[in-house]
Parts: C-alpha cells; sequence; structure tokens
C-alpha cells in the first residue's frame, strides 16, 4: 500500500527517552514511565498498559477553571508504561521547560498537559473586579519538569519592557512575577473598539520585567457575570 499519508513526517516518532515530545504541531506524544497529568477529554490515542484516574474527590482534587467560557476542566492522571497521545480541537501544542525558581502563569483553557513534579496552585489574577466577564482565575506553575499549552495559531511572545496591555481573551501565559491589571477600553481611550457582543470591553496590563504570550485568537466571552461556582470540584470551589 502506497500512500504520502504514510510518509516519515507522518510516522509515530520514537525516542528512547520517557517524558513529553511534540509529535506533530498539533499533538503531543507522552512516552510514559510512571506518572503525568492531563487535561480531561484530550487522549487520542494510547499503547502499552496505561492507566487513566480522574482527579475529582480526595486530597488530590485539584482542578483547571476555564472562566472565559464558564467551564470548568478538570485533570486526569495518566499512569504506567506505554505512549499516550494528546491533542485539542486541533490547536498548536507547545513544550515548556521549567527550571527551579521559575514561576509561569498559565491561563486553564491553555493547559495540556504536565509532568505530575510540578507544582501548581490556582490564583486570582490581581486587579480585577468581580463583575468582569474577563478572565478571574490562572494557573501558577512551579517547579522543574516540562508543561505542555496550546494555542489557537501562532503566537507571539512579547517581551514586557514598557507598559503592555492584552485582550485577556487572547493572552495565553506570562511571567508570574508581573504586576497586572484590568482596565475599562474607556480608560484607556479605547471606547467601544474592544466591545463585545456579551460581556464587557476589558483589557490586561502588565508591568514589570517578563513576558506574555498571546495568541492569534480569541476565547468566546462568557455569558453573564460573576464566578461561577459548581459542584464537583472546581477551582472558584477549591479557593477559599
Amino acid at each position: 500500500m502506497r500512500s504520502a499519508l504514510f510518509s516519515a513526517e507522518n510516522l509515530e516518532k520514537e525516542s528512547q527517552q520517557p517524558g513529553m515530545r511534540l509529535q506533530n504541531s498539533k499533538m503531543l506524544k507522552i512516552e510514559l514511565n510512571g506518572e503525568a497529568m492531563a487535561r480531561v477529554g484530550s487522549m487520542v490515542a494510547y499503547q502499552g498498559q496505561v492507566q487513566f484516574q480522574a482527579l475529582g474527590s480526595g486530597g488530590i482534587g485539584k482542578f483547571i477553571k476555564q472562566r472565559l467560557t464558564g467551564e470548568g476542566v478538570p485533570l486526569m492522571k495518566l499512569s504506567g508504561r506505554g505512549d499516550v497521545f494528546l491533542a485539542e480541537l486541533s490547536k498548536d501544542v507547545h513544550i515548556i521547560d521549567l527550571e527551579p525558581g521559575d514561576a509561569l502563569s498559565i491561563n486553564g483553557s491553555s493547559v495540556l498537559a504536565f509532568d505530575s513534579n510540578l507544582q501548581y496552585d490556582i490564583k486570582m489574577v490581581g486587579g480585577m473586579g468581580m463583575a468582569s466577564s474577563a478572565g478571574l482565575f490562572n494557573c501558577v506553575f512551579t517547579g522543574q519538569g516540562r508543561i505542555a499549552i496550546t494555542t489557537k495559531g501562532t503566537p507571539v511572545v512579547l517581551n514586557v519592557d514598557q507598559p503592555t496591555y492584552v485582550d485577556p481573551q487572547a493572552a495565553v501565559c506570562w511571567s508570574a512575577n508581573l504586576q497586572t491589571g484590568y482596565h475599562r477600553a474607556e480608560q484607556l481611550g479605547l471606547g467601544s473598539l474592544l466591545g463585545r457582543s456579551t460581556g464587557e470591553a476589558f483589557t490586561m496590563s502588565f508591568a514589570g520585567q517578563g513576558f506574555v504570550v498571546v495568541q492569534p485568537s480569541e476565547e468566546p466571552p462568557v455569558q453573564g457575570s460573576g464566578v461561577q461556582q459548581q459542584q464537583g470540584g472546581l477551582l472558584g470551589g477549591l479557593l477559599q
């Protein structure tokens, strides 16, 4: 049987070392030998002896809440030995290596998978009022290990060395040491230029020294306002 489909670029990429690597720009491969964390529903294929456990109860019940769409997205633990392939709606996948002392704040909707030894916490994004339809909670990752994030399209990495403003729905991740704030479009002289058909028009500000990753697409704004608290361990419910 012959076809361009079977060209080398589409064949499974093999490695002698366990861990995360890109199968292609849209798919992550985890050569599992132990444990890893992944977004529920992101598994598209796996080989070997792999167990999947939803993290929804007990002391390990932490969740990523996508505030921009009002959806809570739980994590699952992968354990065992084998190959796991992950993807999310054909989004571009990027791998980030965190080193000791690094701290990265990530929009929960952009987290695809991460090494189980990384530490993460859910923190309120500073400078934002409770009534806004913009993002409220982000995941802050620290430690040493790999994390895979997704973007809708090829992103731009902005070096924050001057006041920087980003649409909250386009902000993917940023240096956790940056000072953040939210401003109504009118405050910046933009008027209705940043308006949406629903929700309020806000822009997010960054100050300090660091970077911001911006995707060329926007998550849809949430209907209504306020923090949605749902049963089942959503992040908002974990914050005391």
